[in-house]
């Protein structure tokens, strides 16, 4: 069901000057996490922050507010009740996705999606995006999931893709200083069509354009959209959420695109894949895409939801009336034993049988690493990450393999490389965190958090930080020697990512969102 209405002519019309002067009027910082990825369009999860905490403790009682004994914590927020985004950290504001079961505003109450912003330096509540769930229900829009994407940053603008399979540009600032851009209808957006309009005020988000995916690209999202946008040049790249229906055997639109590019400036369509990864889908599609420099040309790399890891040129080829992302490689991550047994196919969703990518392929010194997984709902079952030639072409699934490493289980978590050493790490979802060598795939050690993991490694100080379902925060030391430095509950099951930005440790739980410091007082603020 298409529920979102607009007029289509106002996003093409959005004045290029005033763009331009707009993201240019806030620069940010070298030390921000702008993205999934920070600075990195290769999505590599590493920072080259120091003097970060070494233990940290988030009170004796966050769930009731209570930030007593806290260790390191410079301050903390409330949040909703499920938080999977990763946070994003630019020009003195954080960025973090939500849902609706702590309102911040009375006019918006029930199950919503919800973008929230605060001040960096004390945690302050901005201004929120409020996104209304779509009548279609669970199938394209799960219930009180809350906004999925970790919002990407560019001077005055930031870039999400909604729960209603949208991308949105809007203004960091949000309406506090003024409703900018040709969208002017933010009143109705946050109630839904049809119902009464909301009143704005300056803590509340102003939209510039929004592309909505279901109505241009007829996609069916499966269960949530979650794409964590990437920019390069003019182009915003993400991933589609094509999927199955209900049925978990159909998919509506087969023929739909999975990956798109639009202007960021004018949110028009600029690029869209012709991969028919839609006739192979395990499921549904969940990873979003990276980029990097090979030769003289930029790839964007993306992780199908039929396990099929794709590089494609970055500049899309005009095609009569389209433009088209052109393929340049494509790699199987799927060993053959993973699809068939005895002569006959390995039925998805087996545990001994084949899985989609759910993580971000992450592109480094020529080469990408990706891990193949499943919905957490489909429990643990056998995995695999490769390391993948990036400097060829054409179907690379037997000739551009550097090398594979299948002690891992299925994941859904980015690698993190540190570039000093030559080490990486990633978690899978039984729990299990191994560290390699990145450029051999070695195995130096794993460890057991004893709990499912569906965020992953952030890489910084010397230092793996990693979040687990059961609330843990563990802290281990970057080196080829196994050793725990300090891990503390922090109340909430955490789901999402650590990241670091301007010497600070954020992590986001299911109902906060911590922020700590290295320091030898308690918290300056909490709320």
């Amino acid at each position: 069901m298409r529920t979102k209405n607009r007029n289509q002519s106002k996003y093409r019309t959005l004045g290029l000057g005033l763009l331009l002067v707009a993201s240019a009027a806030l620069a940010q910082k070298p030390a921000d996490w702008p993205q999934w990825g920070g600075h990195d369009p290769g999505r590599n999860m590493y920072s080259a922050a120091t003097g970060l905490p070494d233990v940290v403790h988030p009170g004796k009682a966050p769930e009731k507010n209570d930030y007593s004994g806290a260790k390191n914590l410079k301050w903390a927020v409330r949040l909703g009740t499920q938080s999977y985004g990763n946070p994003t950290i630019a020009n003195g504001r954080v960025f973090v996705g939500t849902n609706n079961d702590e309102p911040r505003d009375p006019q918006h109450k029930g199950d919503r999606s919800i973008l929230m912003v605060f001040d960096e330096k004390n945690g302050d509540f901005l201004w929120q995006l409020v996104v209304p769930k779509l009548a279609s229900g669970k199938v394209n829009d799960w219930e009180s999931l809350g906004l999925l994407s970790s919002p990407t940053v560019q001077g005055n603008r930031v870039y999400v893709t909604t729960t209603r399979c949208e991308i949105m540009c809007l203004d960091v600032e949000g309406l506090a200083n003024g409703n900018d851009g040709p969208y002017q209808d933010e009143a109705q957006y946050v109630v839904g069509p049809g119902k009464p309009k909301a009143t704005l005020g300056p803590k509340d988000a102003d939209i510039i354009w929004v592309f909505d995916m279901m109505d241009e690209l007829g996609v069916f999202p499966h269960n949530g959209s979650n794409s964590s946008l990437l920019i390069v040049d003019d182009l915003v790249f993400g991933c589609t959420s094509n999927g199955q229906d209900w049925t978990h055997s159909n998919v509506p639109s087969p023929l739909a695109p999975s990956l798109v590019a639009v202007n960021k400036i004018t949110g028009k369509l600029a690029g869209e894949d012709v991969e028919k990864i839609g006739t192979r889908l395990f499921h549904g599609q969940w990873s979003s895409p990276s980029a990097g420099k090979v030769g003289d040309r930029t790839l964007v790399f993306f992780g199908g939801g039929d396990g099929i890891c794709y590089a494609f040129d970055a500049k899309p080829r005009k095609d009569g009336e389209d433009y088209l992302l052109e393929l340049v490689w494509k790699f199987d991550c799927n060993p053959p034993e993973y699809k068939m047994k005895d002569g006959k196919p390995i039925k998805y969703p087996d545990a001994d049988g084949p899985s989609e990518i759910n993580a971000t392929p992450v592109f480094y010194k020529n080469r990408v690493y990706v891990a193949i997984g499943q919905d957490p709902e489909h429990g643990e079952g056998v995995g695999r990450l490769v390391c993948i030639d990036a400097t060829k072409s054409g179907d690379l699934t037997q000739s551009g393999l550097i090398w594979d490493y299948k002690g891992i289980h299925r994941s859904i978590s980015t690698v993190s490389i540190d570039p000093k050493t030559g080490l990486l790490f990633v978690a899978d979802f039984s729990g299990l965190l191994h560290c390699l060598d990145a450029e051999t795939g070695k195995l130096h050690w794993t460890h057991d958090v004893k709990a499912h993991v569906w965020g992953s490694t952030m890489l910084a100080d010397g230092k793996v930080y990693l979040g687990d379902e059961d609330g843990d925060l563990l802290i281990m030391a970057a080196d080829k020697e196994k050793k725990i430095i300090s891990e503390v509950n922090l109340g909430a099951p955490i789901y999402s990512t650590p990241v670091v930005a301007n010497g600070v440790l954020y992590v986001a739980t299911q109902t906060h969102l911590f922020a700590f410091e290295r320091q030898n007082n308690v918290a300056s603020r909490t709320e």
